[in-house]
C-alpha cells in the first residue's frame, strides 16, 4: 500500500473571476485519488457560467491519464469555453505526447487564455 500523499503534493484549486473568465488555478500532483475536485469544478463551471474557463496548470507537478480524462470530460461539457494555460514542464510533455492540444486549446499564460478568440 502506498503512503498517503504528503502535504506538499496535496492538490489545491483556487477559483477566481477575471475579466469575464473563470480561472481555476491548480497546484499539486493530479492522479486518480486527487483529480475529482478538478472534475467537480469543471462540471460546476459548465452548469453555472457562460464565459471562458481557464485551467492554470503552472503549479501541477504530475498528471496522469485520469487527469487527461477529466480534462476531456470538461471539454465535452464546456466546448470552446475551456482553455488550458501555462502547463508545467511535466504537463506540457504529457500534452505533447498524447496530442491533447488538438482537442483543448493550450496557451502560454492565463492572460493569453482569457483573451484568446477561439473557434466555437
Amino acid at each position: 500500500m502506498l503512503p498517503p500523499p504528503s502535504e506538499d503534493r496535496a492538490v489545491s484549486i483556487i477559483t477566481r473571476q477575471e475579466r469575464g473568465a473563470l480561472v481555476l488555478t491548480v497546484s499539486g500532483d493530479l492522479d486518480i485519488d486527487s483529480v475529482p475536485p478538478l472534475g467537480r469544478a469543471l462540471e460546476t463551471a459548465a452548469a453555472e457560467g457562460s464565459g471562458p474557463v481557464v485551467v492554470d496548470l503552472s503549479g501541477v507537478g504530475f498528471a496522469d491519464s485520469t487527469t487527461v480524462n477529466v480534462l476531456l470530460q470538461g471539454q465535452t461539457a464546456l466546448g470552446g469555453r475551456l482553455r488550458l494555460a501555462a502547463p508545467s514542464p511535466f504537463v506540457q510533455r504529457l500534452i505533447g505526447m498524447i496530442g491533447l492540444d488538438s482537442a483543448i486549446p493550450v496557451l502560454t499564460d492565463v492572460d493569453e487564455a482569457i483573451d484568446a478568440t477561439l473557434p466555437s
